[in-house]
């Protein structure tokens, strides 16, 4: 694969209700990660990489929300529009983006080429689906490889992934800087399944040296 400087980060839901022990909706070890994602922020930084950050920010009657959740297509409150479970955790946590909500009825686009950090908000799993936006964003940075991480490896990451491959010439996923939810034989056949299609999946390690080789 020949590389190029076109690089996106893609940081998924690495929110305080998936990321902390006590959040709504707290992925399983999900702290074991939260170095990994520290040094992801700082190479962006240092690299002067584009860094997209999605997160879930949802209302009282959202789709994927239910009182009797079955845990596959819905799911307790989490990541309540304006509540502290929807920040980012410290270690991702942008610090000057431009943040586009999946209910804004225009993006000031000038603004967000400009800018090295980008919040897409989302109301359903799929980003794709759950921002009108997202595809509008990605066609205007147009990446060569995007670099994806995050929560949760099985759900929204998967989502993220399938749906970067169709639209982009290659993603890379951050294998230890992803966490997945119980599920039988996770994570790997998710991630089976994306080498599959093509995805590479690197250790942290590789990807830096990749990173710096550029």
């Amino acid at each position: 694969m020949t590389m190029t400087n076109k690089i996106v980060f893609w940081n998924v839901d690495t929110q305080k209700d998936f990321m902390e022990p006590d959040g709504a909706l707290h992925v399983p070890k999900a702290e074991e990660i939260r170095g990994a994602l520290s040094q992801l922020t700082k190479l962006a930084k240092e690299k002067h990489i584009t860094t997209v950050s999605t997160a879930d920010w949802h209302v009282d009657d959202s789709k994927e929300l239910s009182i009797e959740p079955d845990m596959t297509e819905t799911f307790p409150e989490h990541c309540m529009m304006d509540t502290p479970g929807a920040e980012f955790i410290d270690e991702t946590k942008p610090e000057n983006p431009v943040i586009v909500n999946w209910d804004d009825d225009e993006v000031d686009w000038e603004k967000l080429i400009l800018s090295r950090e980008i919040v897409i908000r989302k109301d359903l799993f799929d980003v794709f689906a759950g921002n009108v936006w997202t595809d509008e964003i990605l066609k205007r940075l147009d990446p060569d490889l995007v670099v994806v991480y995050g929560v949760a490896t099985n759900y929204c990451v998967d989502l993220a992934v399938n749906g970067l491959h169709e639209r982009v010439k290659q993603v890379l996923v951050v294998k230890d800087a992803i966490k997945h939810l119980p599920s039988e034989g996770e994570p790997l056949k998710t991630i089976e399944r994306w080498q599959e299609m093509g995805v590479l999946v690197k250790d942290l390690g590789e990807v830096k040296e990749l990173i710096d080789d550029l």
